[in-house]
């Protein structure tokens, strides 16, 4: 599919505030990535965001390229460029400079009250992102338990390796498929 100009049009329209609101890192907005590409304008089925999002997670790079991907999609590779530029480049100058103004004011009462805001706001679009992504997914209870579970492991024990929670994942899958 080639990118015409309104499908590049919405793209940018689309990806370049949810820039602007990734609060938490790129996955804040999975959810409305999602509900974007595949509810609002179709551009893709859920089956199809889903594999975006496992090629995106195991691609070397941000863990949001599944943004160029849904660009690639809707319109090709100029869709690609387009996502690109407008989710990446708005987020990348407004830190460049709040981290600039930032490192000014290290002990300002306004400093630590707006990181202490962004706690909880960053926090909830996580785990509104994950629930959206277990829902698409059609997931049964045993993904619905492995993902209650490592949020559970991460919180209790947040210096531990990530790897062994994957290989425990994997075995307690590998086990329920055997027994169906």
């Amino acid at each position: 599919m080639t990118g015409d100009g309104r499908t590049l049009a919405e793209l940018s329209l689309i990806f370049l505030p949810l820039s602007l609101v990734s609060i938490g890192g790129g996955p804040a907005v999975l959810a409305e990535m999602q509900h974007q590409a595949v509810t609002v304008h179709g551009w893709m089925t859920e089956r199809e965001f889903l594999d975006l999002f496992a090629i995106s997670r195991a691609a070397p790079g941000p863990g949001t390229l599944i943004a160029t991907l849904i660009g690639w999609k809707a319109a090709g590779w100029v869709g690609a460029v387009t996502v690109s530029i407008a989710f990446f480049l708005p987020t990348s100058l407004v830190v460049y400079g709040m981290a600039y103004v930032w490192s000014r004011w290290p002990n300002r009462l306004l400093r630590q009250t707006v990181e202490a805001g962004f706690t909880p706001i960053a926090a909830g679009l996580v785990l509104a992102s994950a629930y959206v992504m277990l829902e698409s997914a059609g997931t049964r209870p045993l993904a619905w338990g492995a993902a209650c579970g490592v949020a559970a492991w991460r919180i209790w024990q947040p210096d531990r390796n990530p790897f062994v929670l994957l290989g425990l994942g994997t075995a307690a899958f590998v086990i329920a498929k055997s027994l169906v």
